[in-house]
């Protein structure tokens, strides 16, 4: 049975290593996954999802306003898929997260999301929301704070290395941008709130 998946976290805690890692092991068993990028990361090349531990794989990509059911189903009409994987899933739009359910209940497809939760301010991302809402089953996957607990917030620094507190929701990097860090230390870097 088809079900929609939410594998979730802060930044650095290996979400895309996870997805490479399970498309490749369909790949192995030759079943053909198909794999989703958000458009406006090109961190790792257009059209391409990279981890930080060098291994990559081409990708599809999404952007504000895609239809994704009519994605999927375009891709289905050109050949048997295993599972669709969305990478940096928090960026999906709501409709977009509805439409994913929708191919997992009428086209019969798994879909497997993996993206963070929250934003450096510890709001939930629109896509995370309704993927919170919606999934089938949800994984948290851990990542740990300089401390050594879990990490469950994550900040955003400037140019400067400056803790940033407002800003765009929206904003591309990795660690020269972001540090993830659990909520106590995230509360003494961002003053407390």
């Amino acid at each position: 049975m088809a079900k929609l998946y939410f594998h979730f976290s802060t930044m650095n805690a290996g979400k895309s290593t996870l997805l490479l890692q399970a498309a490749h092991n369909y790949r192995e068993r030759g079943m053909e996954p198909y794999l989703l990028t958000y458009a406006r990361d090109g961190r790792a090349g257009a059209g391409r999802i990279g981890s930080r531990i060098g291994i990559g794989a081409e990708a599809d990509t999404y952007a504000e306003g895609d239809d994704l059911f009519a994605r999927i189903e375009a891709r289905l009409g050109r050949g048997a898929v295993a599972c669709v994987f969305v990478d940096e899933a928090q960026f999906l739009e709501e409709p977009q997260v509805w439409q994913l359910a929708q191919a997992v209940d009428d086209l019969g497809v798994p879909v497997m999301c993996y993206g963070l939760r929250v934003d450096f301010r510890g709001k939930l991302f629109p896509g995370s929301a309704a993927l919170l809402a919606l999934a089938d089953e949800m994984r948290e996957v851990r990542t740990i704070c300089h401390c050594g607990r879990k990490a469950t917030m994550v900040i955003r620094r400037d140019g400067a290395g400056k803790v940033v507190t407002d800003g765009d929701q929206i904003q591309i990097g990795g660690n020269e941008t972001y540090v993830s860090l659990c909520r106590r230390h995230w509360r003494d870097a961002v003053g407390d709130r």
